[in-house]
């Protein structure tokens, strides 16, 4: 198939990822060209060439568009490389476009295509994506759900089609049988409040376990005033690893801390944690219970510190065998692109019944730029 792919533009779908939704991105187009496909991936551009990149946003995009009135130029920028791609794409030439992006114009604009889309729900809903969705449901896009939980999120919205659980590259995070002999543990993911890593520094700290940090700052004043003055001594900041050098990191870590702060949608690091052996200890919010069970972690009550340390310290004598299995059984990516391939043949083979609906369904206007920016999103990159 020829398959355009749409990515999410705040970041390089490109290693150190950001965050899990550009590893995910990366991942998918990487093991459909693979498998031969004829993939082209648009994303911003710095991205990662060896995918069929297309990049369609960079620093010029906004030359010819007047700033005067944009308090916001990532937005600007965002929306008119998207109304761009959407406009082009609408020549044709793809059998199916995946949208991974958490933008409202490729889903607002999918009945202008002359293929399918398929879009991946990434998150539970904000406004913008929102009323991108609703201004397709039934018609223009086919939904997939990361979990259960963003399905049951997304279910007073629209009916999502499947629910494909995010795999991972299990070889790029190999199994180790035996953790560092010096005891550690270990967090990590982007530096941003909604990822709670105080929460980790301070149930570490009560466990008397180093804790190691690995990730990219992506909130300064969160980082400036809740973190940094906590570093050193038995709290490590790594930077940020790629994924050669933090697989090594968490397979010497005797458990992982996962402590969201909001519903995850998926928590593509606990899959990695456990791909190495290594027992998890979470908040119990979103999608963590769909990966984790007894043999191979602890959920905690969200926000309870004390809950966190108690779940850590059960989780210290798990079987790393377990853990490696529940990654084999649940979390590779093979399955996730097996799913992926059968969605997408099923609409290509449907698609000429659907177009007929579009073309009696009432014309989906573009969303306009033009509102507050209390509210735009907070978008949030899936980890």
């Amino acid at each position: 198939m020829r398959i355009g792919v749409i990515a999410h533009l705040k970041h390089p779908i490109a290693e150190p990822f950001a965050g899990g939704l550009e590893s995910h991105t990366h991942l998918l187009a990487r093991r459909l060209r693979d498998r031969g496909h004829d993939v082209v991936l648009y994303a911003s551009t710095r991205s990662d060439p060896a995918l069929g990149l297309e990049a369609i946003c960079d620093e010029t995009a906004l030359a010819d568009v007047g700033l005067a009135e944009a308090g916001d130029v990532a937005f600007f920028t965002e929306h008119h490389a998207y109304l761009d791609l959407m406009r082009r794409l609408s020549g044709g030439g793809f059998d199916v476009v995946h949208n991974n992006a958490l933008h409202y114009l490729p889903v607002a604009m999918a009945g202008a295509l002359p293929c399918p889309m398929v879009t991946t729900l990434h998150t539970p809903p904000f406004c913008w994506l929102e009323s991108g969705v609703r201004a397709n449901v039934g018609l223009r896009s086919r939904f997939v759900a990361v979990s259960q939980a963003v399905a049951r999120a997304w279910s007073p919205i629209t009916p999502v089609d499947r629910v494909i659980l995010n795999g991972i590259d299990l070889a790029r995070f190999p199994f180790s049988p035996e953790p560092d002999p010096a005891p550690y543990l270990i967090w990590y993911g982007r530096i941003v409040p909604e990822k709670g890593l105080h929460h980790a520094i301070d149930a570490a700290a009560r466990l008397g376990l180093p804790l190691r940090i690995a990730g990219p700052v992506s909130d300064d004043a969160y980082f400036s005033t809740l973190i940094a003055p906590r570093l050193g001594g038995p709290v490590q900041w790594l930077g940020h690893l790629d994924q050669t050098a933090l697989a090594r990191e968490i397979a010497g870590a005797r458990a992982f801390l996962c402590t969201p702060c909001w519903e995850e949608p998926y928590g593509l690091v606990v899959a990695e944690a456990l791909a190495c052996g290594t027992p998890v200890a979470a908040f119990d919010r979103g999608a963590m219970s769909e990966i984790l069970d007894d043999r191979c972690g602890r959920l905690a009550a969200p926000d309870d510190v004390d809950a966190l340390a108690r779940a850590a310290r059960q989780v210290l004598d798990l079987s790393r065998q377990a853990c490696r299995r529940r990654a084999l059984e649940h979390c590779g990516v093979d399955a996730a692109i097996d799913a992926y391939e059968a969605c997408y043949g099923a609409e290509v083979a449907r698609w000429p019944d659907r177009r007929a609906a579009a073309e009696r369904a009432p014309a989906v206007r573009a969303a306009a730029p033009g509102l507050r920016s209390a509210e735009r999103p907070s978008e949030r990159a899936v980890a």
